[in-house]
């Protein structure tokens, strides 16, 4: 779950199609030959040349599960993860921006969530009005598909636009603009709202519809197992991410620190939610919090990544000691949670004896993988809870400006230095409770993120795409010190005479 919390590729559907990586093919033939020699070998420095020769060479679709792949005779080595994951890296003048954000759709009558009915009506009127392409499973409709953005249903029938690579924030607003009003203009007709929030108000699991998907059977049974918070995850929660690319193993680690560390800020700026249940949970993030408690062998602010033995092979060795979700095989998953996927690439897997992996089942595996910030053949900023769309423009100009400015990265950097692990650790702990209120060394994280909100506006400015207005939806948080949580809890208490109704016309899309 992902773009975002869950996984967030659905079947047939290749990921290419709506994040900052090297497209390749939709094939319809098997993706991998029966020969390893057939599958290009990667070296991990990453020039220009060398990305443009994987561009041409690199043929493993980027969101499997894919049909009809077959088993390599030859078994993966450690390598041969590595190198997918390097298989990555582009030169600064390719890279991109890709958004994915969820929202709650709700029946404007009774506030209750919509079913998975009028989701398939929504599905279809989109793809009949403005030729999308379905993705089915099954006799189900669960996603559409058109050129590079992908349309796809969280468990509880959260709607996610997975958008496409795009060169700007401006690009990515006026892509954020279409989506909503596409949707809009189907489910004004069918009686039904969209809600940008990062934890359901209202309603209780018991009143959450589930979707026909096969993956997310297989991961709530599994949830309950390994945390106390899962199902809330899978059901009721929504965020917004952005995913941006690098140029080489060493940019990744300064990409990835920088935005370990500061994801907190990040999970601060944009707290949302605030409600469980029509009360106040006593939370700014209680999406946020929830992470806490999912699951702890697959979430987190890995303290690794600062270590001076950090790269892509470390990354694999944290991944393959992940507990798996599932194997996907004949249009089916195989339920595998909580087996090895070291014990996978050795023919040792109890649900597929004899069986080995190929990378269609690496790339599956990383995208059950859920820190604040991801790795997979780019990376992915997790930390923020869904909201309104100005602020889904937002969130990507914080982090383009952020990381794709080399002087503001190197800011960061230096800033974020002298930072320890617990100090990292006990801003992830506490922001969600306190948010820019949070004490941090002698003042609060309010300062700490008027000083990153400049770098950003810098960085932005120097790219020279006048996209720095974008931060505006920040800029009066971070001076005031005020989240959008408190300022919801500010008209609960106010305004609204303590019901929490009023929040699906005030964040109503």
């Amino acid at each position: 779950m992902g773009a975002s919390k869950c996984i967030q590729s659905e079947m047939l559907h290749c990921r290419s199609g709506h994040n900052p990586v090297t497209s390749v093919p939709n094939l319809k033939k098997p993706l991998l030959s029966n020969s390893r020699a057939e599958v290009v070998k990667l070296s991990r420095k990453c020039s220009a040349t060398e990305a443009s020769n994987r561009a041409k060479s690199l043929i493993v679709a980027a969101s499997p599960p894919t049909e009809d792949v077959l088993v390599s005779t030859d078994p993966l080595t450690k390598k041969d993860l590595v190198d997918y994951l390097a298989s990555g890296c582009k030169p600064k003048e390719n890279w991109r921006i890709g958004t994915e954000h969820e929202k709650f759709g709700f029946q404007t009558d009774s506030l209750r969530p919509i079913r998975y009915d009028q989701i398939a009506e929504l599905l279809n009127g989109i793809a009949e009005r403005f030729d999308w392409e379905r993705i089915m499973e099954g006799d189900n409709i669960i996603g559409l598909k058109q050129g590079k953005q992908s349309i796809s249903l969280e468990p509880g029938g959260q709607f996610e636009l997975s958008g496409a690579p795009l060169e700007t924030l401006h690009q990515t607003c006026a892509e954020v603009n279409s989506h909503l009003y596409q949707v809009k203009a189907v489910t004004e007709e069918m009686g039904v709202g969209f809600l940008g929030i990062g934890f359901q108000p209202k309603w209780g699991l018991k009143d959450i519809p589930i979707m026909p998907k096969g993956r997310y059977e297989i991961m709530r049974n599994y949830m309950p197992k390994v945390g106390t918070l899962g199902l809330d995850m899978m059901f009721r929660t929504c965020t917004v991410q952005v995913n941006l690319d690098f140029s080489s193993e060493a940019d990744m680690i300064r990409k990835f620190r920088a935005g370990l560390a500061l994801q907190p800020i990040a999970t601060a700026l944009f707290a949302n939610s605030p409600f469980t249940e029509g009360k106040p949970n006593g939370y700014l993030s209680m999406r946020s919090q929830i992470w806490t408690d999912t699951d702890n062998n697959r979430a987190g602010m890995l303290p690794f990544v600062f270590d001076d033995s950090f790269g892509f092979e470390e990354y694999v060795n944290y991944a393959l000691d992940v507990p798996m979700y599932f194997v996907y095989r004949q249009k089916k998953y195989i339920d595998c949670a909580g087996m090895s996927f070291r014990d996978f690439m050795a023919g040792k897997l109890p649900c597929l004896p004899g069986e080995l992996p190929n990378l269609n089942d690496w790339e599956n595996h990383l995208t059950t993988i859920f820190p604040e910030v991801r790795l997979k053949r780019y990376l992915e900023m997790r930390g923020a809870d869904g909201g309104p769309w100005r602020r889904l423009c937002a969130l990507p100009a914080l982090w383009v400006g952020l990381l794709y400015d080399e002087i503001s990265l190197q800011n960061v950097l230096d800033m974020t230095a002298d930072w320890t692990a617990e100090e990292r650790q006990m801003l992830r702990n506490k922001v969600p409770k306190s948010g820019l209120k949070t004490a941090f060394r002698d003042g609060l994280l309010k300062h700490v993120a008027q000083d990153v909100l400049k770098l950003a506006k810098e960085g932005l400015e120097r790219r020279g795409f006048k996209e720095v207005g974008f931060l505006n939806e920040v800029t009066e948080v971070v001076r005031t010190g005020v989240t959008p949580a408190e300022r919801l809890l500010d008209l609960y208490h106010g305004k609204w005479g303590e019901s929490v109704d009023p929040v699906f016309e005030e964040l109503l899309y």
